[in-house]
């Protein structure tokens, strides 16, 4: 079977570092907010091209850092959209925000910018952006619809490490960008992990602040915080596992690459390629079949594990089924939710597995 994932398929050599960096901890004896996790914040930071970067428990506490960071919270409107994570709008909730899901363009899942437009009101005071399956698009565009209108931007990069844009990497180019370290993800942990990354030095000393019970010198608490630190251990292995993320990248893009030009069935529709290769880190390659249940028990036939991002619009959620949207509706998402499938696109997979992949769509013929 060719799997989503294949953590048991990656090279010996990140492993033995990892079991290395584990050792170097225990050693050390320090498990909390030590030297590794400074140490791992500055080359996030620098990789993601800003001043700060703020390690914490994991890409939901990141959004809601973010957020609570910029003073957004109860009697505040952030509009989001329905194609995401859960946590994407449950960390908005948790700030004590209201969220407003936009409707996404057909062509690339993401949040329309004339959809957002129609979700403004005199209470909105940001834009959590999500960067779904790894792409960033027209950031221009909503740097100026938020610069327009007095909005922060808050970036979920939790599926675009260092996914960039005109030379500019996810993350930096609104108030503060959120990463997930999930262990699925382009850059993962072998469990929980999250950080919030800033130019603003402000805004980094507060989500230092926030992360940590809302302590702001050792037991003084001016405000109310949580407890979402990234540990010793995560961190020292995050350290490692950055150094291969340039190559397991890559390798994506090319999986892409070789998806996008041979898988060839009128049955399957592929989303749009990026504008440029940097933009598009492919942390899922996504298509849409109007016969996805067919087409998934074909490939499962085949041996391709195939998964569903994510089946049920957030808007459809029971908690959240009276939630604010735009006033005509959420169309184009709940198409997507309906027809989008998965396909493997990871780093272990060989040139073999890619057109067995290949040749498993294309030998779909549907009912």
């Amino acid at each position: 079977m060719i799997l989503m994932n294949d953590f048991k398929g990656e090279p010996p050599e990140l492993r033995e570092a990892m079991l290395g960096a584990v050792r170097r901890v225990l050693e050390s004896g320090w498990y909390v907010l030590g030297k590794e996790v400074e140490s791992f914040e500055k080359q996030w930071a620098l990789a993601c091209g800003v001043q700060r970067a703020v390690g914490v428990g994991n890409g939901m506490d990141a959004i809601e850092i973010a957020l609570r960071a910029l003073d957004i919270g109860p009697g505040d409107e952030v509009i989001t959209t329905p194609m995401t994570a859960f946590a994407t709008v449950l960390a908005i909730l948790r700030a004590g925000a209201t969220p407003v899901l936009a409707d996404i363009e057909p062509d690339t899942a993401l949040m329309s910018l004339g959809s957002a437009e129609r979700c403004l009101s005199p209470r909105t005071r940001a834009v959590v952006l999500v960067h779904l399956y790894g792409q960033v698009r027209d950031m221009n565009a909503w740097a100026s619809f938020c610069s327009r209108h007095g909005l922060a931007l808050v970036e979920d990069c939790a599926q675009a490490h260092l996914a960039a844009w005109n030379g500019k990497v996810a993350g930096s180019f609104g108030a503060a960008g959120a990463y997930s370290f999930y262990p699925t993800k382009n850059l993962g942990a072998p469990g929980d992990a999250g950080m919030v990354v800033t130019r603003d030095e402000v805004l980094a000393q507060r989500a230092c602040q926030l992360r940590n019970y809302g302590q702001s010198v050792r037991y003084h608490h001016p405000e109310l915080g949580l407890n979402s630190r990234l540990d010793e251990i995560h961190a020292a292995m995050l350290a490692e596992r950055l150094k291969w993320l340039p190559a397991f990248t890559e390798r994506r893009r090319q999986i892409a690459k070789a998806y996008l030009s041979g898988i060839q069935n009128p049955a399957i529709e592929q989303l749009a390629a990026p504008e440029e290769e940097a933009a598009h880190v492919y942390h899922l390659f996504a298509i849409t079949c109007g016969q996805r249940e067919a087409l998934q028990a074909h490939l499962q036939q085949h041996h391709v594990q195939s998964f569903i991002h994510y089946p049920i619009p957030v808007h459809h959620q029971e908690p959240c089924r009276t939630i604010q949207h735009d006033p005509i509706g959420l169309a184009a998402c709940e198409r997507h939710a309906a027809t989008c499938l998965s396909l493997p696109c990871h780093p272990q997979m060989s040139d073999d597995d890619v057109a067995q992949v290949v040749a498993a769509v294309n030998g779909f013929r549907g009912g």
